[in-house]
């Protein structure tokens, strides 16, 4: 393929990449499979590579890929981006309009934009001669946080204004937006994260915020962000007339402008508007918390100017809240697919928003006791963003002294096994082996590909084995027969030949990796690697004591403290028991230490030409190499590849021994 060939094709597919993003994140309505695009952006980003000149900074693929930045930089917005006034009635609403008609000396009606009030965090957009530049918070509405390489993660918003007939690309202008969470998006997220020991976000407002202030954009970017654009602030080169116009041109522009957004032409179709959207609002992908009311022109809007710190042409007009009192009859234990256990509160049945609720998250025992939750207390409820129910507050004037405290079981309620709180985590955790809430993600880690690396048996086929009761443990893959493989829907003579095979194959992995596929919690990798280093064989860590563990360089308390109550727990020694009478024995791989780099830190920053880094980072793991993600003045090598970032800074500031990728090549004797 040569240069113009490739300018084509590149073309192509960011066009078609963008109209897949609209369809997907402005439509809800994919007309391809995630795998699909995920070759279209494959093929992009090594187009882009190999011819680099064809790289924009508005491709696709330039959404994330910067270093974490130190802090967030204030941002002055060109235009003041002002707070509403509050509405919480119709009556307030007929006020609101009768002011602007007394302040214009007006009997006739004047139109209105309504649109839904969405429960996210404002955000200000600059646009030069088309393409985005500068992404800000609000802030005090006159300066915010620079937010420019979170706001490109957000996949549905364009990163340069087309050219379109009869609509000049302005030389600069502010583009006003809200960066929200959907509500089963925001289900998702707070789910994972309480599985992962974390705190949940209280609502999808919070989880938007937290998002959106992340300093590393990569995290950012694993957060399901959405934006809908509702305004503009400085024009420069345009001159819109209107609110509805100017949102018909963001439109045409490929913005995701809310599709609920309406001219209405006096104030009573915005009071219809407000009733309508209170009704929707439980059927709605979004939260919502009220409605926006804006003049339409521009003219009247300048005219009437503003108070304080709040036009007097707008008003946000709230929602009634939505809480209601019931009776905590009880609090049970749930335990999630990591281990995880979360106490649940079995409510008295209320109706809160419609919504009739029986369970109330308390996330943690931390949350119980600083709300000071009793079994039996009368507890005012509501729908955290109007999504998940929560306790919010205890009324202790209706206690009588029957009231109960809450215990965290110390045994599994699913399995018996240990329930430990490790230090610096609020989540209590199930640490068995074969737990059956948590055995599918088990088997799952167990096999994967940085673990056991058993092929053909993925993540579908493992939920098969388990539903139909073929494994309970790891161990038990490993005493299967072929009869067994035969009771699997869409599974023959040849599937089970090479599942067999490689479960057999997979009986002489390496102990690092072995170490790693049982799943102990804070052991990942690099301390999988360092235990096998350190300690030989499976028996010698299985007797080590913390003081044994914490000598390590890397090996922390926590992890100490995890790998020794692992070793304790009677199920997974009996797990592990199963594995050696059927012939598992990993063996030790540390006879890497005749390797150059066997022992030595890197650390990588910038591109490489010949390979990517994970290539490169799996190189020197494979000869006895460390690997870490940032730069201590421990580093032994510092690898610095092209566009090299603030790590290469740091690097030379600890005088740290800094490598060309043909340098680093060359040390570990080329690529393989």
């Amino acid at each position: 393929m040569d240069l113009q060939e490739a300018r084509e094709r590149v073309a192509y597919l960011r066009r078609t990449i963008r109209y897949h993003n609209e369809r997907y994140y402005q439509f809800d309505a994919p007309e391809i499979t995630d795998a699909e695009y995920d070759l279209l952006m494959a093929e992009l980003d090594t187009l882009e590579k190999e011819y680099p000149s064809l790289l924009s900074p508005d491709s696709p693929t330039q959404r994330v890929g910067v270093e974490p930045l130190e802090k967030f930089s204030a941002v002055r917005h060109l235009t003041p981006m002002l707070s509403l006034g509050n509405a919480f009635s119709d009556e307030e609403m007929i006020q609101f309009s009768d002011r602007i008609r007394r302040l214009r000396g007006l009997d006739e009606a004047i139109s209105f934009i309504v649109e839904p009030k969405l429960d996210g965090l404002a955000v200000n957009l600059i646009y030069e001669r088309g393409m985005l530049v500068q992404a800000a918070t609000r802030g005090d509405g006159e300066t915010g946080e620079d937010v420019t390489q979170n706001i490109k993660t957000i996949r549905s918003l364009p990163l340069s204004i087309p050219v379109l007939q009869g609509a000049p690309v302005p030389d600069v202008i502010e583009i006003r937006g809200e960066v929200c969470i959907g509500i089963e998006a925001f289900r998702k997220l707070n789910a994972r994260r309480m599985e992962e020991g974390e705190p949940p976000f209280a609502n999808p407002r919070n989880a938007a915020a937290g998002s959106l202030r992340q300093l590393d954009p990569r995290i950012t970017a694993r957060r399901p962000l959405i934006i809908y654009l509702y305004a503009v602030g400085y024009q420069g080169g345009l001159a819109f007339g209107s609110q509805d116009e100017a949102l018909k041109q963001l439109s045409r522009w490929g913005f995701p402008v809310n599709p609920y957004i309406e001219k209405a032409g006096d104030i009573s179709a915005c009071i219809d508007y407000y009733h309508r959207m209170m009704e929707m609002r439980e059927t709605l992908p979004y939260e919502i918390d009220g409605i926006v009311v804006k003049v339409d022109s521009f003219e009247i809007q300048s005219q009437l100017g503003f108070v304080s710190r709040s036009p007097r042409w707008a008003i946000a007009c709230k929602f009634p809240s939505r809480q209601e009192t019931t009776l905590i009859e009880d609090i049970v234990v749930q335990v999630g697919r990591t281990g995880v256990l979360t106490p649940v509160a079995i409510l008295k049945p209320v109706s809160v928003g419609g919504v009739m609720v029986g369970r109330a998250t308390l996330h943690n025992l931390n949350e119980i006791v600083k709300k000071d939750i009793l079994i039996g207390d009368t507890v005012v409820v509501q729908r955290a963003g109007d999504v998940i129910p929560e306790v919010v507050s205890v009324r202790k004037e209706n206690r009588t002294g029957r009231e109960k405290p809450f215990v965290m079981p110390s045994r599994c309620p699913e399995c018996g096994s240990e329930v430990v709180q490790l230090e610096g985590e609020v989540a209590h955790r199930c640490i068995g082996l074969a737990c059956p809430s948590q055995i599918k993600e088990r088997i799952k880690h167990f096999a994967s590909r940085n673990g056991m690396d058993i092929e053909g048996l993925g993540d579908k086929l493992v939920s098969q084995m388990v539903d139909k009761g073929i494994i309970k443990d790891p161990a038990d893959l490993f005493h299967l027969k072929r009869e067994d493989f035969l009771l699997l829907d869409r599974f023959g003579e040849k599937s089970t030949d090479n599942l067999v095979s490689a479960i057999e194959k997979s009986k002489t992995t390496p102990l690092d990796r072995f170490i790693y596929a049982l799943g102990i919690r804070h052991v990942g990798e690099h301390a999988s690697r360092l235990l096998a280093r350190t300690f030989k064989s499976l028996e010698a860590i299985e007797k080590a004591e913390e003081s044994d563990l914490i000598r390590i360089r890397d090996i922390g308390p926590e992890a100490a403290g995890s790998i020794v109550r692992f070793f304790r727990e009677p199920q997974n020694l009996h797990v592990l028991s199963k594995l050696k009478s059927a012939g598992f024995v990993p063996r030790d791989a540390s006879g890497q230490s005749s390797s150059p780099i066997s022992g030595k830190s890197f650390v990588f920053t910038g591109s490489l030409k010949k390979m990517v880094r994970e290539e490169a980072k799996r190189l020197v793991l494979s000869k006895g190499g460390l690997v870490h993600s940032s730069i201590s003045p421990k580093t032994d090598f510092v690898v610095a590849g092209e566009a090299a970032g603030s790590k290469l800074e740091r690097a030379m500031t600890y005088h740290l021994t800094i490598l060309t990728e043909e340098e680093f090549l060359a040390m570990i004797g080329g690529i393989p």
